[in-house]
């Protein structure tokens, strides 16, 4: 066992002093040690429940033959770091969580790991780690909010408040109706109710293999979300026992069926980021012109908020991800022999699962589209890509074309929005948002969710090379590679050029000569660095491109 390395011989005598300093007994230390990594904290609605989720997952642990020991991982909350210098520390927190975890686990050698995350960087960050390391490991999460409920009976989540604050500044919202999204639009513990990115990670934590049935889907305040834990904690132990270790489950082919979910639920833009990353510390290379390979042949099968009126546990009333994969094998798109943390293949995990609501998960002969539900596309104003949710796009606005609103951060862009300045067909542009530019690639549900409770989600498009909440909607293309910063071509464009969207036809076009391209690019001089000191600092010096998973060198 990896633990005998502090545990075991008279060389160790100094190591085992400290663990029983710690209360362990020679019994404990007798037994595999499993690091218990969580992510609870007082902060993050997603994660105020995860002290339970510990405590069933060490019951579970024990039960089985094991010695539990817990050490944290931090998470932020992508909503309340939303709007201000806090969003640029979100995504560059999926890095630290990995390498801390590296740290934690190389320094005390455990036998395993059970990862408790639930929200939108802690996932990732976490399957980084898993994928690194490489020790026997199992993932079980906090669970989705329950969505909300208005006065009026209607159900609401938190895509639909940033939208109201639009509604509210185009004065057809009032203070009443506003204090009634507040009060109800998050009721509970748990990741927030729709298909945003902290539910579509740990959905796909299931899809890939590195979860058990239900992780995804079954909401943070019922009990069988305990159970859920206590059946993790005691499937590490079998995993130990079998020495089946992430790169056995993690796969090229995991990765494959990953995507495939992926474009089926219809997930947010922001896995186009996490999964590159994941397979990236796996050792395999994935790219985005394979998302749209997958997503060519991957009918559309959800419609989860932001994209439609049905929630999280919906979903998982409905089958859960289980029965989206078992539609997905009627057409052969899964490779079933691919190992899981079950220690069964997913041909056996998916027998006997059944749709239980052909509303909630389409039938895959009745689709929400032939195609899935995330698309990358390709021009001269993106030549490494960029990503756009086309399952969340209005019918009319797959195709558009307009003139540039240019601005050179995100709160320009909210003032302008606000003030009225952005009308019908614009193309707004926020650039030296990226990964390098801003740094820390902000989210951009502010702006996105202002035009859309303005009234312009059918008219105005906007694209950017910082990144989307999965709670956005709309013609919202985020990821432009590359990115201003590094000289890309979202630099050069000027106010009222004319920009060309084609989401069907994955295209994105400047309508700008190559020779007026190559002129301007002549004048383009770099603006500084908009934070130079600090841990963004030195992110923005090592971070990749967005098209390459926004990965440190």
């Amino acid at each position: 066992m990896n633990s005998d390395n502090i545990k075991k011989g008279i060389e160790r005598a100094p190591n085992r002093s400290l663990l029983y300093a710690l209360g362990l007994t020679d019994e404990e230390l007798s037994r595999p040690i499993v690091g218990i990594v969580s992510s609870h904290n007082e902060i993050v609605p997603g994660h105020m429940n995860l002290d339970k989720i510990e405590e069933a997952v060490k019951a579970g642990v024990r039960a089985a033959g094991g010695t539990p020991i817990m050490f944290p991982a931090i998470a932020v909350c992508d909503g309340i770091a939303m709007g201000h210098v806090g969003m640029k520390y979100s995504l560059v927190t999926r890095d630290l969580i990995a390498d801390s975890t590296e740290a934690m686990v190389m320094a005390h050698q455990f036998d395993g790991l059970v990862m408790i995350p639930n929200c939108d960087k802690n996932v990732p960050g976490l399957l980084m780690a898993a994928a690194r390391l490489n020790i026997p490991a199992i993932f079980c999460s906090g669970g989705p909010m329950m969505a909300g409920v208005m006065n009026s009976g209607k159900r609401t989540c938190l895509s639909h408040i940033f939208e109201a604050v639009g509604a509210y500044h185009a004065g057809t919202l009032n203070e009443e109706g506003m204090k009634d999204f507040e009060e109800n639009a998050c009721p509970s513990c748990g990741s927030c109710s729709g298909m945003y990115t902290a539910n579509s990670m740990n959905c796909l934590t299931e899809a890939i293999g590195m979860a058990l049935s239900g992780n995804g889907t079954v909401p943070a305040p019922l009990s069988a979300r305990i159970r859920l834990a206590k059946k993790t904690g005691m499937k590490i132990m079998e995993l130990i026992e079998k020495d089946i270790k992430p790169r056995d489950i993690m796969t090229e082919a995991a990765f494959h069926n990953a995507e495939t979910v992926d474009m089926a639920l219809g997930c947010s833009t922001n896995t186009m980021l996490h999964l590159p990353a994941i397979a990236h510390e796996a050792g395999i290379e994935i790219s985005l012109d394979m998302s749209n390979e997958i997503s060519a042949k991957t009918p559309n099968l959800c419609h989860l908020a932001p994209a439609g009126d049905t929630f999280m546990e919906d979903l998982d009333q409905a089958g859960g991800v289980y029965a989206v994969m078992k539609e997905l094998t009627k057409k052969d798109l899964l490779d079933l022999s691919v190992m899981t943390v079950t220690g069964k293949t997913m041909a056996e995990n998916l027998e006997g699962v059944v749709n239980t609501d052909p509303e909630v998960i389409r039938p895959i002969e009745n689709p929400y589209s032939e195609n899935g539900g995330i698309a990358v596309l390709k021009g001269n104003l993106a030549p490494d890509g960029c990503v756009v949710k086309q399952s969340a796009v209005a019918p009319e606005m797959m195709v558009h074309s307009g003139p540039a609103r240019v601005f050179e951060c995100e709160d320009d862009a909210i003032a302008a929005i606000y003030a009225g300045k952005i009308v019908s067909g614009d193309v707004v542009v926020i650039r030296y948002e990226g990964p390098k530019g801003g740094p820390g690639m902000r989210e951009m549900l502010n702006p996105t969710s202002a035009i859309c409770g303005m009234g312009l989600g059918e008219s105005v498009a906007l694209i950017t090379d910082g990144r989307f909440s999965g709670a956005t909607r709309g013609a919202s293309i985020g990821h432009v590679s590359p990115e201003a910063a590094a000289g890309g071509n979202i630099a050069l464009v000027k106010e009222g050029d004319t920009i060309s969207i084609d989401i069907k036809n994955c295209s994105i076009q400047l309508e700008v000569t190559d020779e007026e391209l190559e002129e301007r690019r002549r004048a383009w001089v770099c603006p500084e660095p908009k934070i130079k000191t600090g841990y963004l600092a030195r992110y923005a010096k090592m971070v990749s491109s967005a098209d390459k998973g926004a990965i440190l060198g």
